[in-house]
């Protein structure tokens, strides 16, 4: 399936035409078709997108619902959970106290942590340097997925969560692992460095001097109002939610706050009236600091700070973060040298496809030939074909064995009788497939599912015939006479 993928993958990237002569105003006319049909396809309730070219912001569209129980429509001040966006966000505000001289992004951690501890570990903790955590190579864990709490709620604080979550699972320093523990404890050593507020600090140091004006990092009860609905990937409702620590996901923002994140990391024009880091800076944290292997190197190449990158088929550097929590996803792609951009906000689980869908036009317009997070289009279709041939396949067998019963020249029996080794394995493999398909379904949340929302429903019907002519073939046996 991954070879299918890549072969794909590789054919989309020869593709690269330009938009130069394509207007503004039909692109836009053409993607709101896009989106409407990919909303229409996957079920999701709401998106918002924000268009940038030369460094500006062009244009800011809002579609669908912010709540589809009270038909409320989504606007362009819909503040959304924008998740591991927050990453980004992060990194900026660790480099400017960077800039500032108040960390080494070499020296470890520890030095400027006062009260609390690492957890004990076969890893040296000295080895975990402020570098290491903006570059996802400090071999901590992922950490606990779904930890939620609404809002106002009482949850661990931020000492009491990263003494349980900080496990180093490899050796600091030995390659790529996406970790929101890392960021998390970036957020632990802004508080100490700074004595202020993670929030607060970000909102004054960072959020406001870019003209963030409408993104947090902490829950306000005013957010009730314009906080559209998330729903998960079985469309089911979610209610709002704070994690116990905010640095790897925890930024509530509008699109077009997004899109004046990624405009201040541009060059042209390059955003002097609010600054907050200098082209230094900004170059260090759009600098590959490894390379990624695995599925994320299928949609990115290596990792800076808080920003994944990819090298486009014109040798010009993409920058871009996404984010996926309970009920939302986020997206934005920036290419700083030329001043594109474009930002995807959703209040929906189910919205990868639409996400590399829109991704995949808006590259072709901005003549840069092919983004790799649009890979996941042809994914799609690769999958599409698999699930086909399967289909097909179990359907006619299946249709042998049955019109084979009726006719009366097969009987059932039980395949752990003595039989054949190969009835044996197709009556094993039948039953395990089966069992795995109800371990899936029996899942809150599975990262195939929300990469293919709708194939992948059909692939779990195309595996249960096929796990169903796998026990049926080896539960016959002809008829004697």
């Amino acid at each position: 399936m991954q070879t299918i993928f890549i072969l794909l993958a590789g054919i989309s990237c020869k593709s690269s035409p330009a938009g130069e002569d394509i207007s503004l105003d039909y692109f836009t006319g053409q993607l709101d078709k896009k989106v409407i049909k990919l909303m229409d396809q996957y079920d999701i309730p709401g998106v918002s997108i924000a268009i940038i070219r030369e460094g500006k912001l062009v244009r800011t569209t809002a579609y669908g619902y912010a709540d589809l129980e009270h038909n409320r429509n989504m606007t362009l001040n819909a503040v959304y959970r924008v998740e591991s966006i927050s990453k980004s966000v992060t990194a900026w505000g660790v480099m400017r106290l960077v800039e500032q001289g108040l960390i080494d992004l070499d020296k470890p951690v520890r030095e400027y942590l006062r009260d609390w501890k690492f957890p004990d570990s076969d890893y040296p903790e000295e080895n975990i340097t402020v570098r290491r955590l903006l570059s996802q190579t400090s071999g901590l864990p992922l950490g606990t997925i779904g930890e939620e709490y609404p809002p106002n709620s009482d949850m661990p604080d931020l000492a009491e969560y990263l003494t349980r979550e900080v496990e180093p699972a490899r050796e600091p320093g030995s390659g790529f692992r996406y970790s929101n523990v890392g960021y998390n404890l970036l957020e632990l050593l802004i508080e100490e460095v700074t004595g202020r507020d993670f929030a607060g600090y970000m909102e004054e140091e960072v959020l406001i001097p870019l003209g963030m004006h409408s993104s947090v990092f902490v829950w306000d009860d005013s957010l009730y109002a314009i906080l559209p609905t998330g729903y998960d990937l079985k469309g089911n409702p979610v209610s709002p939610y704070e994690y116990p620590a905010r640095a790897s996901g925890g930024l509530f923002a509008t699109v077009e706050d997004v899109a004046r994140f990624a405009m201040a990391g541009m060059r042209r024009p390059r955003v002097t009236a609010h600054k907050v880091l200098d082209e230094t800076a900004i170059q260090k944290i759009y600098t590959p600091g490894v390379d990624i292997p695995g599925m994320f190197g299928i949609v990115s190449d290596s990792y800076g700070f808080g920003h994944f990158i990819e090298t486009l088929p014109d040798g010009r550097k993409a920058v871009w973060h996404g984010g996926q929590g309970h009920g939302w996803m986020s997206h934005f792609h920036s290419v700083p040298e030329s001043g594109d951009g474009i930002i995807i906000l959703t209040n929906s689980q189910r919205s990868w496809p639409l996400i590399a869908g829109i991704l995949k036009d808006w590259a072709a317009w901005s003549g840069l030939g092919a983004v790799k997070m649009a890979r996941i289009s042809y994914g799609i279709i690769a999958l599409r074909i698999l699930v086909g041939f399967v289909l097909i396949f179990s359907s006619w067998k299946l249709f042998n064995l049955i019109c084979a019963f009726h006719r009366g020249s097969q009987r059932l029996t039980f395949f752990f009788r003595p039989t054949s080794l190969k009835r044996f394995f197709q009556g094993i493999s039948g039953a395990g497939m089966i069992i795995i398909l109800v371990w899936c379904i029996a899942q809150p949340y599975l990262f195939v599912s929300s990469i293919f929302p709708v194939t992948a429903v059909w692939a779990g019907i195309a595996l249960f015939m096929l796990s169903a002519t796998l026990i049926l073939s080896a539960c016959k046996a002809p008829v004697k006479d």
